[in-house]
């Protein structure tokens, strides 16, 4: 793997940063530095997307017979990586990196002729429907029914059940679906991968707030909802392949090293007018140094990881169960960095305002900055993290078994 740049990368990453400085305003920066939840906002991404249609980089990771720029592995982390220190938003993910993936590489031309463009719109807003109540982590065991029926009314499946933390669902005029169609055989061989219209009777969308107060995830129940059989991904049965593939993508289909190590630096560089207590400064109290060359080093040495499966794509790889070792790693490495935020701040981070949102004109002015508004809620957000995608224990079951052959 080598890590030196060629000349036509460092172009392309000047290319990349003349635009962020020239595009980006400080409205969308301000917007998603003042958002806690885990997924941006709709009105800051929806709008940072739009910016990057109209430049045809938003489907950068997409190949270029399917609308995507026809980027290389390296020019794809080039532009994260530059993203992520100019602070713009995160990019839609359930859309463009979770069903668009799934939809170029399984779907029928007329389901990519379809629904790739009104992506790239965002005329379609996705949600993720996997997730049950008592069907989490053993995404196998869901229970929510499909039945095929034919007739004059046409094909098509009746769907009943709920399913849960869906992210988003109350934005979503779309959702991507595992549902049961067959309990007969092996739980896994009877699921499959529905495109669910959001905005038809029998679908209602209950809401669940966060710790922090934030409203991102739903229960969402379904009953008597009819999807086209039209609107199926693959073959009946087909769902948990499909899953697996859409899950190896959520949990390494982007790099989170730098993101991480852009809010690292923050932290870094406020703890050194940060008061210690004891007439010092922060930064240079000895347990804080070394809590943040560690989280330095953990996170650089991610980024390496990162680097090697990107290489490997390079390569014609496809990305395999080592991704459960990045979302692994990431999802503890954000929790780290939270709570160093929350450390730094010290008493003035315990603000926790739920009033939403903490940017532009109406929002709730913070009692010190705010940084402090917004540190508590992201915090108590990010525990999060160790859950969805699966959970750290999850991760680490994979990895024993395809990664380290136990």
């Amino acid at each position: 793997m080598d890590l030196d740049l060629t000349p036509e990368e460092r172009a392309f990453r000047a290319e990349v940063r003349a635009f962020l400085a020239e595009h980006l305003s400080e409205d969308i920066r301000a917007g998603s530095a003042a958002t806690p939840s885990v997924f941006v906002e709709p009105d800051i991404g929806q709008a940072w997307n739009a910016i990057l249609h109209r430049k045809g980089w938003l489907a950068y990771q997409w190949p270029r017979e399917h609308g995507g720029p026809g980027w290389t592995p390296v020019q794809r982390y080039l532009f994260e990586k530059e993203c992520a220190e100019a602070g713009a938003p995160n990019l839609t993910v359930l859309g463009l990196k979770l069903v668009a993936p799934v939809l170029y590489t399984f779907g029928t031309a007329a389901q990519k002729a379809h629904y790739l463009p009104r992506i790239l719109s965002g005329e379609d807003y996705w949600c993720q429907g996997f997730s049950e109540p008592g069907s989490g982590s053993d995404l196998a065991s869901l229970q929510c029914r499909a039945e095929r029926v034919t007739d004059a009314a046409g094909d098509r499946y009746i769907l009943n059940g709920s399913k849960i933390w869906t992210t988003h669902a109350h934005w979503a005029n779309r959702m991507f679906c595992l549902v049961r169609t067959d309990s007969s055989g092996h739980k896994n061989a009877g699921i499959s991968f529905l495109l669910v219209d959001m905005q038809q009777k029998g679908i209602s969308v209950r809401p669940i707030h966060t710790l922090a107060g934030d409203h991102e995830v739903n229960q969402v129940f379904l009953e008597d909802v009819e999807v086209p059989v039209s609107d199926r991904v693959g073959e009946e049965g087909d769902g948990w392949k499909l899953a697996k593939f859409l899950l190896e993508n959520e949990r390494g289909g982007s790099c989170h090293a730098p993101k991480l190590a852009y809010d690292l630096s923050l932290i870094a560089t406020a703890a050194v007018e940060q008061s210690d207590g004891h007439g010092g400064y922060l930064a240079n109290t000895v347990d804080w140094r070394r809590r943040v060359a560690r989280a330095r080093l953990d996170v650089e040495a991610l980024e390496m990881i990162e680097l090697k499966i990107l290489s490997e794509i390079a390569h014609g790889q496809a990305p395999g169960p080592q991704t459960s070792l990045v979302k692994l790693l990431a999802s503890n490495l954000r929790q780290e960095v939270d709570l160093l935020a929350m450390d730094l701040l010290g008493p003035a981070g315990l603000e926790l305002d739920t009033r939403r949102p903490l940017y532009g004109p109406n929002a709730p002015p913070p009692v010190h900055s705010r940084a402090t508004q917004v540190a508590a809620a992201r915090y108590l957000n990010s525990r999060a993290w160790t859950i969805f995608g699966g959970t750290n224990e999850v991760q680490a079951g994979i990895i024993a078994r395809t990664v380290l052959h136990l």
